[in-house]
């Protein structure tokens, strides 16, 4: 497993050469475009991101200490900033994740080239996501009598 900052570095990586806006939104698209398919049983409204323009879906689970999710979004460009989300933050702790500071998204430009709808929707995916780490870290916290 790679750490966050790791993870992130090789985003910034797959985007090093891409000067153009519109290459850029390509390789966002093939990121989406890779990521498996999230199963319809994952589709319900407890997984709906809340503030999102589009319709996103983010299934969260923990395991051996570790977070793992799943998502989707019936928008391309949104189901590509999803994916990148999931692969930085996924399979690592709470407390890794509410730790993280995600600067992958300013270093490939993305906060800038974002409508101000789809930065909301982008706000709202990191906000669920940290929503489920303090769940899970409060669920794995020992209970005292």
């Amino acid at each position: 497993m790679s750490d966050i900052n790791t993870i992130q570095d090789e985003i910034i990586d797959e985007f090093e050469g891409f000067d153009d806006w519109m290459d850029r939104y390509a390789v966002i698209i093939d990121m989406g475009n890779a990521l498996p398919a999230l199963d319809e049983q994952y589709k319900t409204p407890d997984n709906i991101i809340e503030g999102c323009q589009s319709r996103v879906w983010l299934q969260a689970d923990y395991s051996d200490g570790k977070m793992r999710f799943r998502a989707d979004s019936d928008a391309i460009i949104v189901k590509g900033i999803i994916s990148m989300l999931v692969r930085v933050l996924g399979d690592h702790t709470p407390d890794e994740v509410l730790a993280a500071e995600l600067y992958f998204i300013d270093r490939i430009g993305l906060h800038e080239h974002l409508s101000p709808t789809r930065s909301n929707g982008l706000l709202a995916m990191i906000k669920k996501i940290h929503a489920y780490a303090l769940a899970f870290k409060a669920q794995a916290q020992p209970t005292s009598n």
